[in-house]
């Protein structure tokens, strides 16, 4: 049987760090081993409200559903933290709301992460008694930050504001003051240290890490930083997987998605293509390292090819998530 995943950018690659990633399309049929199939109607995704109720274990199948569930995750799950009367205190016994969101590209450019920045946080509905909500986002380098001032440019009503995190570099967070969120967009993992001195001066508003330039696996290897970096919650994630074997290669997505703004509990789903649709295979109840995988994927592909050669994480599953060719 024939797949049904549209077969766009396959020749396409992005490099990050030392690693070369091939682009995969966007899934289009999904089913889950347990349950009977669930498709998502591509063409009700214009009129589904931004506030819908959102399917834990059903990644997106176009752009403008990668973003709408971002979209959706973030902002239900900022309301809470946000309309919490406590969060006016800097009492150091409450706990910072620390967030992660994740929606890969096929590249991770200026103009296209400032277009997705601006697609996401453009009217993003975060609802809060008695005033709207200021949201910082702090960019990467001056260039980025250029970029971004474009895109916004034409919506200068949204309470969004820009700087770039040089800036804050010095010690002086003064600029962080008027802020009710802040967003660390696409940092590196050099600028670490700068992104946990602006979060302890925020303290006890919510920060956001959007589209770090660094690889999961690598986390271990920050050290003291380590544990700064996993006291984010990742609330919205998608990362696709090339499944190479001695017969046939096969595609298949990791995927996470809080749902209504609860944070805790959900799970990470495993989906491997099978007959063109996207099947879940596993789920994890932490995020799972490409051993886990490889381990989940060996055992089934063992039953269809003598031999799993590899299993390497794709990061521009939503090829086309900026709208860029």
């Amino acid at each position: 049987m024939g797949s049904n995943l549209p077969k766009l950018h396959m020749q396409t690659t992005i490099q990050t760090g030392s690693q070369t990633f091939p682009s995969l399309p966007f899934p289009i049929n999904y089913n889950h081993v347990s349950s009977s199939s669930t498709l998502l109607n591509k063409s009700k995704i214009s009129h589904l409200c931004v506030r819908c109720s959102l399917s834990s274990s059903i990644p997106p199948n176009s752009k403008e559903a990668a973003i709408l569930q971002a979209k959706t995750c973030l902002s239900t799950t900022l309301e809470k933290p946000l309309n919490n009367p406590k969060l006016t205190s800097r009492l150091r016994k409450l706990k910072q709301p620390r967030f992660r969101v994740e929606i890969p590209v096929i590249d991770d450019s200026p103009e296209s992460l400032s277009q997705l920045a601006f697609e996401v946080f453009r009217d993003i509905p975060i609802r809060r008694k008695g005033s709207s909500v200021n949201i910082l986002i702090i960019w990467p380098n001056p260039t980025f930050l250029e970029a971004a001032l474009e895109a916004f440019e034409s919506n200068p009503s949204n309470p969004v504001e820009h700087v770039d995190i040089s800036s804050l570099s010095d010690g002086d967070t003064r600029i962080l003051n008027s802020a009710d969120v802040a967003v660390f967009l696409a940092p590196e993992d050099s600028q670490l240290a700068v992104v946990k001195e602006a979060a302890d001066s925020l303290f006890p508003r919510p920060v956001v890490i959007f589209n770090p330039r660094w690889a999961f696996e690598d986390e271990n290897e920050f050290k003291e930083l380590s544990g700064f970096v996993g006291s984010f919650d990742v609330i919205y994630s998608f990362m696709g997987l090339e499944v190479k074997g001695l017969l046939s290669n096969r595609k298949g997505v990791i995927f996470k998605c809080v749902r209504d703004g609860v944070v805790s509990g959900e799970k990470w789903n495993v989906l491997v293509e099978e007959e063109g649709e996207l099947k879940v295979v596993s789920t994890f109840k932490a995020r799972p390292s490409i051993g886990e995988v490889e381990n989940v994927l060996y055992n089934l592909m063992a039953m269809n090819s003598p031999v799993t050669k590899s299993v390497k994480f794709l990061k521009d599953l939503v090829s086309n998530v900026t709208g860029k060719k």
